[in-house]
């Protein structure tokens, strides 16, 4: 009964409009006090939920991105991918969806990736006589790499709930990413000679030279990222701090996109990304509380044990489950209110939680471009100006490819698991 209290003021919250950190605080509040028990719990258990290490990962990556988004960072790298690959036709959707694999491994964010990348990539494409709703739909969903490949802030949020390895979360999201950014570009090469997009003139060796010379820095900066995390120098948090400083002096001193003055505005955008992220998990902890408390997370594994008793096709319902989840709910927020419920059941069938952690965030990140929340499709239709039904069918194929991948993550382990198992 207490569950129950739990989700269905939940949801009357989010019907009245409530925004959805402030819904799931109040739901465990009002299932604490039908409980009976004293709401000190609340203040104790949101305390515990932010005060790990590895959160502080988190406002640095958003810092960074931030920072990265403001300055000249992802300019270049536009520039620099668009004289290897400009020359194809469709090659600026191609450099978008390279692009934004750059920005991911800085910021780890699809939001920020769609308005970076997006806001650069979307005119030029355009401007060259690309469908509106074609360059929306690309940079739509090349957006969702920023949360897939690392530094993933909804894998740091799914670490931080179930103590895992964050680096072997990250490391074993190298694959998917991999997979889903070669799907797309596949897609954009065929879609550019189908539609004969135009195509840019081949850069001379020097003019490719020159422009590496000038996109050097930016292209270091994941290098160093993820070369610091892979390579055991410094631990996934740390490597946020070291993406900040670095952003910092190569916008301020090298590239000199950015002033002194600039700085506290950037610092209070990303102030209030983080708080809005650290506030969901601090809350998470007093809705796990009641939901483990309240022994649901054994009613589920009941309930899922009496349907069927193969592993493959739990891992279809829950597919299901998490592509609805995904169209209604934020993945920061999904994870955090369903990781509690669903780890029983994967002790029970056997799945590798690392396995799940990474097809959970995969899924949810297609959200990303699913109405009705499909914040980072919204975002770049906006900038396009384009007819949101028309982006919808464009973006339909890219879907598809989407949704090849996480089959693939889902029923083979190795997709996942090969990597960190390789590093160990």
């Amino acid at each position: 009964m207490i569950s129950a209290i739990l989700f269905i003021s939940f949801f009357i919250f989010l019907i009245l409009g409530v925004p959805i950190g402030i819904c799931l605080g109040l739901s465990s509040v009002c299932a604490i006090l039908y409980s009976g028990t004293s709401l000190t719990i609340v203040a104790t258990n949101m305390y515990s939920g932010i005060s790990k290490f590895l959160l502080l990962a988190i406002p640095f990556f958003v810092l960074s991105g931030n920072i990265m988004a403001k300055a000249g960072i992802s300019k270049r790298l536009i520039k620099f991918v668009d004289t290897c690959v400009g020359h194809k036709k469709g090659g600026i959707a191609i450099v978008c969806v390279i692009v934004a694999c750059f920005f991911g491994a800085i910021s780890g964010s699809g939001v920020a990736t769609a308005s970076a990348v997006g806001g650069t990539t979307i005119p030029a494409m355009k401007e060259e006589g690309y469908p509106d709703h074609f360059a929306a739909a690309i940079s739509g969903i090349a957006a969702i790499l920023g949360p897939i490949i690392p530094p993933s802030i909804t894998l740091i949020v799914y670490a931080s709930i179930t103590d895992l390895s964050v680096s072997k979360l990250f490391v074993g999201s190298v694959i998917p990413g991999i997979l889903m950014a070669v799907g797309l570009i596949i897609y954009a090469l065929f879609y550019g000679k189908k539609n004969d997009l135009p195509a840019h003139e081949r850069k001379s060796a020097k003019e490719v030279l020159l422009i590496f010379k000038d996109s050097i820095w930016a292209l270091l900066m994941p290098v160093i990222i993820l070369g610091g995390i892979f390579g055991g120098i410094f631990t996934p948090t740390e490597s946020a701090a070291v993406a900040v400083v670095y952003a910092l002096l190569v916008s301020l001193l090298i590239y000199k996109d950015i002033k002194i003055k600039d700085i506290p505005g950037i610092f209070v955008d990303g102030a209030i990304s983080t708080a809005t992220i650290l506030m969901l998990v601090g809350i998470s902890k007093s809705s796990g509380y009641v939901i483990t408390t309240s022994g649901l997370p054994h009613q589920v594994l009941e309930v899922f044990s009496s349907f069927t008793n193969s592993t493959v096709v739990i891992l279809l319902l829950l597919n299901i489950l998490f592509l609805v989840i995904g169209m209604l709910m934020e993945a920061n927020a999904a994870i955090i209110m369903m990781t509690p419920i669903l780890l029983p059941l994967l002790d029970a069938f056997g799945i590798d939680p690392l396995q799940f952690g990474i097809m959970m965030s995969f899924n949810l990140c297609i959200g990303l471009v699913t109405p009705p929340v499909g914040i980072c499709l919204l975002m770049t239709n906006q900038i396009a100006e384009a007819r949101f039904v028309q982006t919808l069918k464009s973006v339909m194929p890219m879907l598809i490819i989407g949704v090849v991948v996480l089959m693939l993550v889902t029923y083979i382990p190795q997709v996942t698991t090969f990597l960190p198992g390789l590093i160990k």
